[in-house]
């Protein structure tokens, strides 16, 4: 196995890895295979969504490999996310029930709400008016859902709660619950363009891991979320000099640098060569010098804003 897996200690007292395979938008039959490369060449953390639509392929990779030795379930820790469209309790079971189903799975080890906009239920996944626009919800808000997911837990449904793209005041309004069961995470982009620091620390003060979603600049995002000045993270030339100077490549320099910040980190691949190379970034250390150039770089760009969910109550930019 290459590497050693290095873990965060969420407040359940259960350790997450600091590195994990994402798998967002996987084309049939992508996710299955890379679960199955990432779990053989050392990956423990695999992290998915219900609006994904991969969870059943994720949920057959995890089998194969569990049928065939490799590992025990509880040697794996699986996060996957509630949808905007199941804000209210009644509907928060039944999304992280259909998820299990799809997974194969009794338990989850971290359920997190993906975004803290509520969208009606009933109408799809990405309900529309008549005019094409989104509709939101105003009758159930986050503080809602979050009331539903801490029943999960009573349940033994899922280990784990937290949150994802939530800003400081957003989860500051959920300690004033206050949680029966702790925010154990909140999972947002982050890069050297986008460093998060502000909310990392006060995450970290309130006992909060965070996850790095798109920590190589989601280079296969939708083109209808793509700007103008989005920069390219590979082909930044700091990031360039510093994977040419160590003899790694641009996207271990990018894992790397979210890994000796603390912050859990899940860059997607569907490539069993990257996957490998990516988990090879838990084999070296970024000088001081290096990951200092790589934190100026930040100009709190974000290469995914949902924007079609702006007008949204609750949206988070």
């Amino acid at each position: 196995m290459a590497g050693s897996n290095v873990y965060a200690d969420l407040p359940n007292e259960a350790k997450i890895p600091l590195l994990g395979l994402g798998t967002w938008r996987p084309r049939d039959g992508d996710a299955c295979r890379a679960v199955e490369a990432a779990i053989d060449c050392g990956y423990r953390h695999i992290d998915t969504a219900f609006i994904y639509g991969n969870e059943t392929e994720v949920g057959k990779a995890i089998k194969t490999k569990i049928d065939d030795g490799t590992i025990k379930r509880e040697d794996l820790f699986v996060t996957t996310k509630l949808w905007l469209t199941n804000f209210h309790p009644d509907h928060v079971e039944e999304n992280v029930r259909e998820s299990l189903t799809s997974l194969g799975l009794d338990y989850v080890d971290l359920y997190l709400m993906h975004w803290p906009v509520a969208l009606v239920h009933g109408k799809g996944a990405f309900p529309l008016d008549k005019n094409g626009v989104l509709i939101g919800d105003d009758s159930v808000d986050y503080v809602d859902a979050w009331k539903g997911m801490e029943s999960l837990v009573d349940k033994g449904l899922v280990k784990a709660i937290g949150v994802s793209n939530f800003t400081i005041a957003q989860i500051e309004r959920l300690l004033s619950l206050p949680p029966k069961h702790p925010i154990s995470n909140n999972q947002v982009e982050s890069h050297p363009r986008l460093t998060q620091t502000e909310l990392i620390e006060f995450c970290s003060k309130h006992g909060i891991t965070v996850t790095a979603f798109s920590p190589l600049g989601s280079p296969e995002r939708p083109d209808n979320t793509r700007h103008p000045d989005d920069p390219v993270l590979m082909e930044e030339p700091v990031v360039c000099q510093i994977a040419q100077s160590l003899g790694k490549s641009p996207a271990q320099i990018l894992i790397r640098y979210q890994i000796q910040r603390g912050v859990i980190v899940v860059p997607k691949s569907f490539s069993p060569t990257r996957i490998r190379q990516n988990f090879e970034a838990l084999n070296f250390t970024l000088p001081e010098d290096d990951l200092l150039q790589l934190s100026k770089l930040n100009k709190n760009h974000h290469l995914l804003r949902f924007e079609m969910a702006k007008h949204c109550k609750n949206y988070p930019f």
